[in-house]
Protein backbone atom coordinates (compact mmCIF):
# COMPACT_ATOMS: atom_id res chain seq x y z
CA UNK A 1 0.00 0.00 0.00
CA UNK A 2 2.82 2.40 0.86
CA UNK A 3 4.52 1.84 -2.52
CA UNK A 4 1.23 2.42 -4.37
CA UNK A 5 0.71 5.61 -2.38
CA UNK A 6 4.16 6.88 -3.38
CA UNK A 7 3.64 6.04 -7.07
CA UNK A 8 0.27 7.79 -6.97
CA UNK A 9 1.87 10.86 -5.35
CA UNK A 10 4.55 11.00 -8.06
CA UNK A 11 1.99 10.73 -10.89
CA UNK A 12 -0.20 13.40 -9.31
CA UNK A 13 2.93 15.55 -9.02
CA UNK A 14 3.59 15.19 -12.74
CA UNK A 15 0.04 16.26 -13.55
CA UNK A 16 0.15 19.19 -11.13
CA UNK A 17 3.53 20.17 -12.57
CA UNK A 18 1.93 20.43 -16.01
CA UNK A 19 -0.73 22.70 -14.52
CA UNK A 20 1.93 24.81 -12.76
CA UNK A 21 3.63 25.39 -16.11
CA UNK A 22 0.34 26.76 -17.39
CA UNK A 23 -0.01 29.00 -14.31
CA UNK A 24 3.55 30.33 -14.71
CA UNK A 25 3.05 31.10 -18.40
CA UNK A 26 -0.28 32.84 -17.84
CA UNK A 27 1.12 34.84 -14.94
CA UNK A 28 3.77 36.08 -17.35
CA UNK A 29 1.09 37.07 -19.87
CA UNK A 30 -1.30 38.32 -17.16
CA UNK A 31 -3.96 35.86 -18.32
CA UNK A 32 -6.36 33.83 -16.22
CA UNK A 33 -5.31 30.21 -15.70
CA UNK A 34 -8.84 29.24 -14.65
CA UNK A 35 -10.33 29.33 -18.12
CA UNK A 36 -9.28 28.51 -21.66
CA UNK A 37 -7.38 25.49 -22.93
CA UNK A 38 -3.61 25.25 -23.16
CA UNK A 39 -2.04 26.44 -26.39
CA UNK A 40 1.35 26.69 -28.08
CA UNK A 41 3.05 29.99 -27.11
CA UNK A 42 4.32 30.39 -30.69
CA UNK A 43 1.52 29.45 -33.08
CA UNK A 44 -1.31 29.74 -30.47
CA UNK A 45 -2.78 26.42 -31.65
CA UNK A 46 -4.84 24.72 -28.93
CA UNK A 47 -3.14 21.60 -27.65
CA UNK A 48 -4.98 18.30 -28.01
CA UNK A 49 -5.12 15.61 -25.33
CA UNK A 50 -2.10 13.72 -26.71
CA UNK A 51 0.03 16.86 -26.29
CA UNK A 52 -0.72 17.14 -22.58
CA UNK A 53 0.86 14.03 -21.07
CA UNK A 54 3.52 15.30 -18.64
CA UNK A 55 7.09 14.54 -19.77
CA UNK A 56 6.00 11.83 -22.23
CA UNK A 57 4.45 14.26 -24.73
CA UNK A 58 7.69 16.27 -24.69
CA UNK A 59 9.72 13.12 -25.41
CA UNK A 60 7.36 11.79 -28.09
CA UNK A 61 7.30 15.17 -29.85
CA UNK A 62 11.11 15.41 -29.47
CA UNK A 63 10.79 18.75 -27.77
CA UNK A 64 8.92 20.45 -30.63
CA UNK A 65 5.38 21.71 -31.12
CA UNK A 66 3.25 19.26 -33.09
CA UNK A 67 1.82 22.08 -35.20
CA UNK A 68 4.50 24.70 -35.85
CA UNK A 69 7.62 22.62 -35.00
CA UNK A 70 9.00 25.37 -32.77
CA UNK A 71 11.11 24.09 -29.85
CA UNK A 72 9.30 23.50 -26.54
CA UNK A 73 11.11 24.96 -23.54
CA UNK A 74 12.88 22.47 -21.26
CA UNK A 75 11.13 24.27 -18.43
CA UNK A 76 8.03 22.16 -19.03
CA UNK A 77 9.40 18.63 -18.45
CA UNK A 78 11.79 19.85 -15.72
CA UNK A 79 9.00 21.49 -13.73
CA UNK A 80 6.83 18.39 -14.16
CA UNK A 81 9.60 16.06 -12.96
CA UNK A 82 10.57 18.36 -10.08
CA UNK A 83 6.96 18.55 -8.94
CA UNK A 84 6.63 14.77 -9.16
CA UNK A 85 9.72 14.16 -7.02
CA UNK A 86 8.76 16.85 -4.50
CA UNK A 87 5.26 15.40 -4.17
CA UNK A 88 6.93 12.03 -3.59
CA UNK A 89 9.07 13.52 -0.79
CA UNK A 90 5.98 15.11 0.76
CA UNK A 91 4.23 11.74 0.68
CA UNK A 92 7.21 10.08 2.39
CA UNK A 93 7.35 12.69 5.15
CA UNK A 94 3.62 12.96 5.82
CA UNK A 95 2.44 9.43 5.05
CA UNK A 96 -1.33 8.95 5.61
CA UNK A 97 -1.74 12.33 7.35
CA UNK A 98 -4.19 13.79 4.85
CA UNK A 99 -4.37 17.28 6.36
CA UNK A 100 -0.60 17.78 6.59
CA UNK A 101 -0.10 16.27 3.14
CA UNK A 102 -2.68 18.59 1.54
CA UNK A 103 -1.13 21.66 3.15
CA UNK A 104 2.43 20.71 2.19
CA UNK A 105 1.41 19.89 -1.40
CA UNK A 106 -0.26 23.28 -1.77
CA UNK A 107 2.79 25.07 -0.39
CA UNK A 108 5.08 22.99 -2.62
CA UNK A 109 3.11 24.01 -5.70
CA UNK A 110 3.25 27.70 -4.79
CA UNK A 111 6.99 27.55 -4.06
CA UNK A 112 7.66 25.93 -7.44
CA UNK A 113 5.85 28.81 -9.16
CA UNK A 114 7.92 31.32 -7.18
CA UNK A 115 11.16 29.46 -8.00
CA UNK A 116 10.58 29.45 -11.77
CA UNK A 117 9.02 32.90 -12.02
CA UNK A 118 11.79 34.61 -10.04
CA UNK A 119 14.45 32.69 -11.96
CA UNK A 120 13.03 33.90 -15.27
CA UNK A 121 11.84 37.41 -14.41
CA UNK A 122 13.76 38.44 -11.26
CA UNK A 123 10.52 39.08 -9.38
CA UNK A 124 8.42 37.18 -6.87
CA UNK A 125 4.75 37.57 -7.89
CA UNK A 126 2.63 39.09 -5.12
CA UNK A 127 -0.38 36.96 -6.03
CA UNK A 128 1.56 33.78 -5.30
CA UNK A 129 3.41 34.82 -2.14
CA UNK A 130 0.26 36.32 -0.64
CA UNK A 131 -1.62 33.11 -1.47
CA UNK A 132 1.10 31.13 0.33
CA UNK A 133 0.90 33.36 3.42
CA UNK A 134 -2.90 33.16 3.40
CA UNK A 135 -2.76 29.36 3.06
CA UNK A 136 -0.48 29.15 6.11
CA UNK A 137 -2.76 31.44 8.09
CA UNK A 138 -5.79 29.28 7.29
CA UNK A 139 -3.78 26.14 8.08
CA UNK A 140 -2.83 27.35 11.56
CA UNK A 141 -6.38 28.53 12.16
CA UNK A 142 -7.77 25.08 11.34
CA UNK A 143 -4.98 22.81 12.58
CA UNK A 144 -3.95 24.90 15.57
CA UNK A 145 -7.11 26.44 16.93
CA UNK A 146 -9.86 24.04 15.84
CA UNK A 147 -8.01 20.69 15.66
CA UNK A 148 -5.50 21.48 18.45
CA UNK A 149 -2.53 20.10 16.52
CA UNK A 150 -0.43 23.01 17.78
CA UNK A 151 -0.28 24.63 21.19
CA UNK A 152 -0.55 28.39 21.60
CA UNK A 153 3.19 28.53 22.30
CA UNK A 154 3.97 26.64 19.07
CA UNK A 155 1.79 29.02 17.05
CA UNK A 156 3.68 31.96 18.55
CA UNK A 157 7.00 30.35 17.56
CA UNK A 158 5.85 30.15 13.93
CA UNK A 159 4.75 33.79 14.06
CA UNK A 160 7.98 34.97 15.70
CA UNK A 161 10.01 32.98 13.14
CA UNK A 162 8.17 34.73 10.31
CA UNK A 163 8.64 38.16 11.87
CA UNK A 164 12.37 37.82 12.58
CA UNK A 165 13.12 36.23 9.18
CA UNK A 166 11.36 39.13 7.47
CA UNK A 167 13.11 41.64 9.75
CA UNK A 168 16.50 40.14 8.87
CA UNK A 169 15.85 40.63 5.16
CA UNK A 170 14.35 44.06 5.73
CA UNK A 171 17.62 45.16 7.36
CA UNK A 172 19.59 43.79 4.39
CA UNK A 173 17.35 45.65 1.94
CA UNK A 174 17.67 48.80 4.02
CA UNK A 175 21.47 48.63 4.26
CA UNK A 176 21.94 47.78 0.58
CA UNK A 177 19.20 50.18 -0.58
CA UNK A 178 17.61 47.30 -2.46
CA UNK A 179 20.76 46.32 -4.36
CA UNK A 180 21.28 42.98 -2.61
CA UNK A 181 17.70 41.91 -1.92
CA UNK A 182 14.23 43.02 -2.94
CA UNK A 183 10.90 43.53 -1.20
CA UNK A 184 9.75 40.19 -2.60
CA UNK A 185 12.53 38.43 -0.66
CA UNK A 186 11.23 39.99 2.57
CA UNK A 187 7.75 38.60 1.88
CA UNK A 188 9.16 35.19 0.98
CA UNK A 189 11.29 35.14 4.15
CA UNK A 190 8.17 35.94 6.20
CA UNK A 191 6.35 33.02 4.63
CA UNK A 192 9.33 30.70 5.16
CA UNK A 193 9.36 31.48 8.88
CA UNK A 194 5.61 30.98 9.08
CA UNK A 195 5.83 27.67 7.27
CA UNK A 196 8.98 26.18 8.83
CA UNK A 197 9.12 27.71 12.29
CA UNK A 198 12.18 27.66 14.52
CA UNK A 199 14.81 26.15 14.25
CA UNK A 200 14.19 24.97 10.67
CA UNK A 201 14.00 28.56 9.39
CA UNK A 202 17.65 29.03 10.41
CA UNK A 203 18.62 25.93 8.45
CA UNK A 204 16.70 27.16 5.39
CA UNK A 205 18.31 30.61 5.45
CA UNK A 206 21.81 29.24 6.05
CA UNK A 207 21.50 26.78 3.16
CA UNK A 208 19.98 29.45 0.89
CA UNK A 209 22.93 31.80 1.47
CA UNK A 210 25.46 28.95 1.22
CA UNK A 211 24.08 27.59 -2.07
CA UNK A 212 23.64 31.11 -3.42
CA UNK A 213 27.26 31.96 -2.60
CA UNK A 214 28.60 28.77 -4.19
CA UNK A 215 26.60 29.20 -7.40
CA UNK A 216 27.32 32.93 -7.53
CA UNK A 217 31.06 32.39 -7.23
CA UNK A 218 30.87 29.60 -9.80
CA UNK A 219 29.10 31.87 -12.29
CA UNK A 220 31.68 34.62 -11.75
CA UNK A 221 34.62 32.21 -12.16
CA UNK A 222 33.07 30.78 -15.33
CA UNK A 223 32.56 34.38 -16.52
CA UNK A 224 28.84 33.82 -17.06
CA UNK A 225 28.14 36.62 -14.60
CA UNK A 226 30.02 39.67 -13.38
CA UNK A 227 30.42 40.53 -9.71
CA UNK A 228 27.90 43.35 -10.15
CA UNK A 229 25.38 41.19 -12.03
CA UNK A 230 21.93 40.68 -10.56
CA UNK A 231 21.09 37.13 -9.52
CA UNK A 232 17.57 36.26 -8.27
CA UNK A 233 17.69 35.04 -4.67
CA UNK A 234 14.16 33.60 -4.57
CA UNK A 235 15.19 30.24 -6.08
CA UNK A 236 17.85 29.81 -3.37
CA UNK A 237 15.32 30.63 -0.64
CA UNK A 238 12.87 28.11 -2.10
CA UNK A 239 15.62 25.47 -2.30
CA UNK A 240 16.59 26.17 1.31
CA UNK A 241 12.96 25.83 2.34
CA UNK A 242 12.61 22.39 0.76
CA UNK A 243 15.92 21.16 2.20
CA UNK A 244 14.95 22.38 5.67
CA UNK A 245 11.46 20.88 5.39
CA UNK A 246 12.61 17.41 4.39
CA UNK A 247 16.08 17.18 5.95
CA UNK A 248 16.20 20.04 8.46
CA UNK A 249 15.84 17.90 11.57
CA UNK A 250 18.62 15.56 10.42
CA UNK A 251 20.88 18.54 9.69
CA UNK A 252 20.17 20.04 13.13
CA UNK A 253 20.85 16.71 14.86
CA UNK A 254 24.11 16.29 12.92
CA UNK A 255 25.22 19.80 13.87
CA UNK A 256 24.41 19.29 17.57
CA UNK A 257 26.32 15.98 17.62
CA UNK A 258 29.45 17.81 16.43
CA UNK A 259 29.66 19.26 19.93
Amino acid sequence: MQFIFYVFAFIIGLLIGSFLNCVIYRLEKEESFLKGRSYCPFCKHQLSWQDLFPVFSFLILRGKCRYCKKPISWQYPLVELATGFLFLLVAQHSFLNLLVTSYWLLVTSLLIIIFVFDLKHFIIPDKVIYAAILASGIWYLIAGIFLHLYSGQELLIFLYSAFFAALFFFIIVLISRGNWMGIGDIKLAFFMGLFLGFPKITVALFLAFLIGAIIGVGLIISRKRKFSSEIPFGPFLVTGTFLALFFGQNIISWYINLF
